[in-house]
């Protein structure tokens, strides 16, 4: 209806941010939405237009689209740098969203774990190696992230796991962390890591309740293939 037409001169009750005004953000499209963050367009594209290119170039797939960098993003006309860390920026900020925990949040099963962490580590495209510290009753104390690397592995200083969880008093521990490959089959490195955390938990009477892998096509859980 609108094609290459600038905003300003669509109807106000079509327009991205007098929509969410009047009818709030869930009335809005995901087109719609990532225009706002945009701002503009270029010349006669829209902000919307710009917004349906994006999407159109990952197949209209969010957990795509939230695993663009910056050089993805700037090879759309329109986009420069920031446009692109606007955007980059908001990707964050819902992931840390999900760091915000519910103080009755109870990690007792891997799908649980799993459906927790999704959000945070499955659209990365680097290894990041998480801890998620319990009490004994399997509630959330925290979650630490241990380690940042490649896209194929990340090293992890097993010290800085049990310091965190004996600086706050934490029994149980989860480990967890992403393949970015999408290959959900533990390496050997993951079983040689496992193994050693483990095997220094029941020296320090902390127990290691699970390891798992996180992708964005689910996970594997060491202790539901009795691997721990």
């Amino acid at each position: 209806m609108y094609q290459n037409q600038p905003i300003k001169q669509w109807f106000l009750e079509d327009r991205p941010r007098e929509k969410m005004m009047k009818r709030g953000m869930s009335a809005l499209t995901d087109t719609e939405l990532i225009a706002i963050l945009l701002g503009t367009g270029h010349k006669k594209v829209s902000a919307v237009d710009l917004s349906k290119e994006i999407l159109n170039s990952v197949n209209n797939d969010l957990d795509l689209f939230a695993r663009l960098n910056c050089e993805d993003l700037c090879k759309h006309k329109g986009i420069g740098k920031a446009k692109a860390i606007a955007l980059l920026a908001s990707f964050e900020l819902g992931r840390r969203r999900n760091l915000v925990f519910n103080s009755e949040q109870i990690l007792n099963s891997s799908e649980k774990t799993y459906h927790f962490y999704k959000p945070i580590l499955a659209d990365l495209n680097v290894e990041e190696f998480h801890v998620a510290l319990l009490n004994q009753r399997n509630k959330l104390i925290k979650s630490v992230k241990i380690s940042q690397g490649g896209i194929s592995a990340t090293s992890v200083d097993i010290r800085l796991i049990f310091k965190a969880a004996l600086d706050l008093y934490a029994t149980r521990i989860l480990l967890i962390h992403n393949h970015p490959s999408g290959n959900l089959s533990p390496s050997l490195q993951d079983n040689e890591i496992t193994s050693r955390i483990v095997e220094l938990g029941k020296l320090i009477e902390i127990n290691v309740l699970d390891h798992i892998i996180i992708t964005n096509n689910g996970y594997f859980s060491y202790a539901d293939k009795n691997l721990l």
